[in-house]
């Protein structure tokens, strides 16, 4: 049980951002910051469809880590944004491969919340040899019944922004919102798509804390950004994250048993709802899982982010043979 409050590190404003050129037309965005020398980690988003933020450089020592964030494929600041095409989970763990062989990196600590545990662990199942440890925070593995919660039930607990984003769309079509959002979200038309995608977007956003969250108002909404997260996001959604074929939880089993872990879950997550966290730690009996009793989703509620911190300062002492500083 974790009884010290962590709290995110000071902002990181010096890094160094590369494109990885891959072999189509796709150009992936990375950060470098923080010990040059350093025990390399790698932060993995959530959506699919988010991109990076400065302050998920926070979650670790500068001092003490070399932090690497990716854009994934048609996020962020990669390019092209919202590109669907050559963009699956196995293309996504090929350009974070690359990207450590770019960066001259042998091993990494492995960081993924949400979309992100899905693809960590994909990634370390791949490359075993590469990953000196997983951080894996609101897990998700892509299951059917995660996606149908997410798609539908979710509104037992929730059914004003269910309702919000059903009634958005033309009676006929509100039976499987999935398809008539994707219909709008994937128009040439933008005076379709951006509103439908903005819709979309902030279905999820409305149900990721515990406690309803204040709206900031100095934000502006950038129609670009949240149609590029919503038509990447939708894509994987329809194709089951492109890992719906496989059972994840016996692939850990068998092939993650030796690799350090540390699970953080919510334990009023409506994205990502606790079980999948608690079969996961069922079948790496060896990682240390932390349910955190008065929160939901989202990295930035109190007591996520300071079990998240918590992990990172664990993992020095795990690591402290690969520093050279």
């Amino acid at each position: 049980m974790q009884n010290k409050t962590y709290n995110l590190y000071p902002e990181v404003n010096e890094f160094q951002k590369f494109y990885l050129k891959t072999g189509n037309f796709h150009e992936i965005y990375y950060e470098v910051c923080g010990n040059p020398n350093g025990s390399p980690v790698v932060f993995l988003h959530g959506g699919p469809g988010s991109g990076c933020s400065p302050t998920q450089r926070r979650f670790f020592d500068p001092a003490y880590y070399r932090i690497i964030l990716i854009d994934q494929r048609g996020c962020g600041r990669s390019a092209p944004q919202g590109e669907i095409v050559d963009n699956t989970t196995d293309d996504l763990v090929n350009d974070i491969d690359a990207i450590r062989a770019a960066l001259n990196i042998d091993k990494w600590l492995v960081f993924g919340g949400s979309w992100g545990s899905t693809l960590a662990l994909a990634y370390a199942l791949a490359h075993t040899d590469r990953v000196t440890g997983l951080i894996l925070r609101g897990i998700f593995l892509s299951r059917p019944t995660e996606l149908s919660w997410f798609l539908g039930q979710v509104q037992a607990f929730f059914p004003e922004p269910w309702e919000s984003l059903c009634t958005y769309l033309p009676a006929n079509e509100r039976h499987n919102p999935i398809e008539a959002y994707e219909k709008l979200i994937f128009s040439d038309d933008i005076k379709l798509s951006i509103p439908a995608a903005i819709q979309w977007n902030n279905f999820e956003s409305s149900i990721m804390t515990l406690l309803p969250r204040q709206a900031d108002p100095s934000s502006e909404t950038n129609g670009a950004v949240e149609l590029a997260r919503a038509r990447v996001q939708i894509h994987y959604i329809q194709n089951n994250c492109f890992v719906g074929e496989r059972d994840l939880l016996a692939e850990v089993r068998d092939k993650l048993a030796h690799i350090p872990t540390d699970i953080v879950q919510g334990r009023y997550d409506m994205v990502c709802p606790p079980i999948t966290a608690w079969k996961l730690s069922q079948a790496m009996p060896h990682a240390s899982f932390q349910m955190v009793e008065d929160a939901g989703h989202s990295a930035m509620e109190t007591g996520i982010t300071s079990a998240l911190v918590a992990a990172t300062e664990k993992f020095k002492s795990l690591n402290i043979n690969s520093l050279n500083i």
